[in-house]
């Protein structure tokens, strides 16, 4: 059964489980808080990111709230109980900022907060004492993402183009970082914006200016990989921006991005970007009602989510199933299908709410936990179905020739009587 854990905007963490009914046509959901809210906090506990990773046979669980704490947890047998692993916070997160990216690796647990605080925190095993290594990025930052290698990281802000970095020379000795966040008003520092900082990989070049030959404004809001890669210096990546922009940039080909897909959000600009699992498969959400997925190959909207009445501000595919977090106080569960084999072609089959749970308190991000029970036996079930068939198939041909050799012989037995 698809399982994800959701965070709130009071602090709490909850697991939600969903079963099929046998009708096939009916979702269920279950929802068990696994870390409470406290009203009395307010939003300074609130979940801005959690990540989910596999260490062997048991999962872990990490959270990064508000007031800069961050929490590591292993996940019981269950999946319905939580242990404390590691705690630490991000002491120089300051007032107005937040956390923009959080992923877990092998190697331990990143995150990267608005004013480019980077941090790897490694909770030690054994006798073996916590570590963290710091590394200092630009400031006004939207998003931060790491491969799924963990070898590149990415990220992209307020007047911060999209950059990669190699994650290994990122922690390594560096100067402080002051000319990718300051105002692109000066020619001096623009300038200086154009050489790569230490442990940067490539950096993209904002798009041509407009009709009126104006400078158009940097301010990217998502991103995501599209694509594992081996080389570090060789990324397919996608960013959201605030003007309800997608772009495709492929670091090998351009600065500039490959294609740029205009006004694909339609209210406040582009909240989230995920990678779908079917081919040229992704999901986008604006910061209005909108949660669409998009066909990689045209940045054509396949299909959209009808019944939204909130933004959507986290996404979490799942195989074929998509799990979102809204403003509305719903989690919703999403069927997914991947676009037309041919470009250009009508969408049979789309994609529609199956089902949403009310939560009392805002939730602000859902996480896959890459569970695949139900998906996995429901796949089985569709190969051993097609197997049957075969078999079936050949039964019959052999079955059919058995009788025409029947019929034969007793056709030349009676004429040999004859």
């Amino acid at each position: 059964m698809p399982h994800f854990f959701s965070g709130d905007e009071l602090g709490a963490i909850k697991s939600i489980s969903y079963t099929q009914a046998e009708n096939a046509k009916e979702w269920k959901a279950t929802a068990t808080t696994l870390v409470p809210g406290s009203a009395e906090s307010g939003r300074s506990k609130t979940v801005q990111k959690l990540a989910v990773h596999s260490a062997g046979a048991n999962t872990l669980l990490t959270a990064a709230r508000a007031d800069g704490s961050a929490s590591l947890y292993q996940v019981n047998s269950e999946g319905n109980g939580l242990s404390v692993v590691h705690e630490w916070t991000e002491a120089r997160l300051k007032a107005g900022q937040r956390f923009v990216g959080l992923s877990a690796a092998e190697i331990g647990i990143y995150s990267c907060t608005s004013n480019g605080a980077l941090r790897l925190t490694k909770p030690g095993q054994g006798d073996g004492e916590p570590s963290s290594s710091l590394a200092t990025l630009p400031m006004r930052l939207c998003e931060w993402r790491l491969s799924a290698d963990g070898k590149t990281f990415a990220y992209g802000g307020d007047e911060v183009e999209l950059s990669l970095w190699d994650t290994e020379k990122a922690f390594s000795s560096q100067p402080e970082v002051e000319s990718a966040s300051a105002s692109a008003g000066e020619s001096k520092k623009r300038k200086r914006n154009d050489q790569l900082l230490p442990g940067e990989v490539w950096r993209a070049k904002n798009v041509p200016n407009d009709h009126l030959s104006l400078r158009q404004p940097v301010h990217n809001t998502a991103l995501t990989y599209l694509q594992p890669s081996t080389s570090i210096s060789h990324q397919h990546l996608l960013v959201g921006t605030a003007n309800g922009n997608v772009r495709r940039y492929d670091t090998r080909a351009a600065r500039r991005p490959v294609a740029d897909w205009k006004g694909v959000g339609k209210t406040g600009g582009i909240s989230t970007v995920e990678k779908g699992f079917h081919e040229h498969e992704v999901f986008v959400a604006d910061r209005g009602c909108t949660l669409a997925a998009l066909d990689l190959r045209n940045g054509r909207t396949v299909y959209s989510y009808k019944g939204l009445s909130g933004a959507v501000t986290s996404i979490a595919p799942a195989r074929s199933l998509v799990g979102s977090a809204a403003q509305d106080r719903f989690v919703r569960l999403h069927s997914a299908f991947p676009p037309p084999p041919q470009q250009g072609q009508q969408q049979e089959h789309k994609g529609e709410v199956l089902d949403k749970l009310y939560m009392k308190v805002i939730p602000t991000v859902i996480v896959w936990t890459g569970k695949t029970d139900l998906l996995d036996a429901a796949a089985a079930e569709d190969a051993a179905d097609g197997e049957d068939d075969v078999w079936d198939a050949m039964q019959a041909a052999d079955s059919d020739s058995e009788d025409e050799g029947k019929a034969k012989r007793r056709k030349e037995k009676k004429s040999r009587t004859a």
